[in-house]
């Protein structure tokens, strides 16, 4: 028997095997600019999105860039890569059509753009499957709010308990807990440091999508 109506995905490093390059296309802004971050950098800006991270990089860590600059850094190195190369992970394919076949409503909330996110899912041929394909731009608002969750159950007229959230990140998983969220933790080699304390904070933890029973 499934217990939620809804599926909220993330999708760098839960639904698509593209955390290397999102990671890489924001430390090549600190690399080339020789700005010291600090070691759990990637943990830290994941939930921020774009326009999140480009602020941190501004206001924290004084990169000595602007922020349009900072865009078109990431677009260049990172476009190509979402619109040709970027895949889905183990198991993800067969568990969206499991879930869509079930009448499992589909959504994803995500901290990368649509000019990544949209052409991406169109390439793997399921962006029609998602009911709602939400980032952070969307709300003006981060991952690591509560209130992100919040709205985006407000637009689903859906209520915490019967709603899931799947996701890599430490923060996110925490953040959708605290709003009311069944919590489904992803493993990814990303966030390996901290696969005892995503476990830890989530109702269930999926180390692969593959032959995992809907929930």
């Amino acid at each position: 028997m499934i217990s939620h109506r809804h599926y909220i995905f993330d999708f760098d490093g839960t639904l698509v095997n593209s955390m290397p390059f999102w990671a890489q296309k924001m430390l090549n802004i600190l690399q080339k600019t020789s700005t010291a971050y600090p070691k759990d950098i990637i943990k830290i800006i994941t939930p921020l999105g774009d326009a999140g991270t480009a602020e941190y990089f501004k206001s924290v860590l004084k990169v000595p860039l602007s922020k349009e600059e900072m865009f078109a850094q990431m677009d260049e190195y990172a476009l190509p890569l979402y619109r040709d190369k970027i895949l889905f992970k183990d198991g993800v394919y067969a568990y969206l059509l499991s879930a869509k076949t079930a009448g499992v409503h589909l959504h994803v909330l995500t901290a990368s753009p649509h000019k990544m996110v949209d052409p991406c899912l169109k390439r793997l041929g399921v962006f029609e499957w998602f009911d709602n394909v939400w980032t952070c731009e969307d709300f003006g608002l981060s991952k690591s709010s509560v209130e992100i969750y919040q709205r985006a159950l407000e637009k689903l007229r859906a209520t915490a308990k019967e709603t899931a959230f799947f996701d890599d990140n430490l923060i996110a998983v925490q953040t959708a807990g605290k709003a009311g969220l069944y919590t489904v933790g992803v493993h990814d080699d990303s966030s390996e440091p901290f696969t005892a304390e995503i476990k830890a904070n989530s109702n269930t933890y999926f180390t692969t999508f593959e032959k995992q029973n809907l929930i």
